[in-house]
């Protein structure tokens, strides 16, 4: 799979996101891991999770922890597999999602992340996402210490303007490596971020890549116009939508979640898939 660049590292172009695996809805362990595998085997090598993906609340980073153990049991060489987490969300167990962005709550959070996570530094850290009782300048400047003190390798903001981020990569000294924000054929307000990231060289993570591609009805002519580019190719609308989210800059890394091998093997294949550029504008019009 052709590579693209987080910080001073390359990662397969096309990320997995483990939310889930974990969340309402969850299947069974063994088909998760089973997927990850599979991920791994197709050459993906950015794996993104939090310490809020989980159901229960009692099993605050469920999605940490599997995660972790899917890799240990892979095998193969995983030397080269940036695991990236994040924290700053809470899930009180009643299926709503709550903040807490303040230092020292971020501080404990990265503890108990790299507990789960059974490493010395975490690859990528992200402030989950703004805490409007706290100042965003304090959050990320939690992120900040943790990367002085040497307890995360790379860090990342998530759910993110224009605004944050340039105010993070000050904050930051100019180490902002990551934005993750929602960017999809049906949700396309990110669109000036992803344009940020590419003017600065930091990596975009869209998130909910495939946003709702798989059902026509909440696409409208929109998914018909999706559908029809991938009938051109005889490959998936989902194929489509990752392979024109990749075309958008050079920086986007899509993290599709995905709980099956299927699933995971079809995205991959959108690194590959190459799209005209007739074909990048019908979808940009559509």
């Amino acid at each position: 799979m052709q590579t693209r660049a987080i910080g001073d590292v390359r990662v397969g172009a096309i990320g997995l996101g483990g939310m889930p695996m974990s969340i309402e809805g969850r299947p069974d362990e063994a088909r998760s891991i089973s997927a990850v595998h599979a991920a791994l085997d197709a050459g993906v090598t950015l794996i993104d999770t939090a310490d809020a993906y989980h159901r229960d609340a009692n099993e605050v980073g469920h999605n940490e922890s599997l995660i972790a153990r899917a890799v240990a049991e892979y095998g193969g060489d995983t030397s080269d597999v940036l695991i990236a987490t994040k924290g700053g969300h809470l899930r009180p167990g009643d299926g709503s999602w709550t903040l807490n962005g303040s230092p020292e709550y971020l501080k404990k959070a990265c503890d108990a992340s790299l507990k789960r996570l059974g490493v010395e530094a975490i690859g990528l850290y992200q402030f989950h996402r703004p805490d409007p009782k706290v100042p965003y300048g304090e959050s990320v400047g939690a992120i900040r210490d943790l990367l002085d003190a040497g307890k995360i390798r790379f860090a990342g903001i998530s759910n993110a303007d224009p605004d944050r981020i340039r105010q993070a990569n000050e904050i930051l000294g100019g180490r902002l490596v990551s934005v993750q924000n929602q960017f999809s054929p049906a949700f396309r307000s990110s669109e000036p971020e992803l344009e940020l990231c590419a003017e600065l060289g930091i990596a975009f993570l869209p998130w909910s890549p495939l946003g709702g591609i798989s059902k026509a009805g909440e696409l409208g002519s929109r998914f018909a116009v999706f559908a029809d580019v991938a009938g051109e190719h005889g490959v998936s609308p989902q194929q489509v939508s990752l392979a024109w989210t990749l075309a958008k800059a050079p920086v986007v890394i899509p993290i599709p979640g995905s709980t099956r091998p299927e699933t995971i093997r079809d995205s991959v294949a959108a690194a590959e898939l190459k799209l005209s550029a007739e074909e990048l504008t019908r979808l940009d019009a559509a």
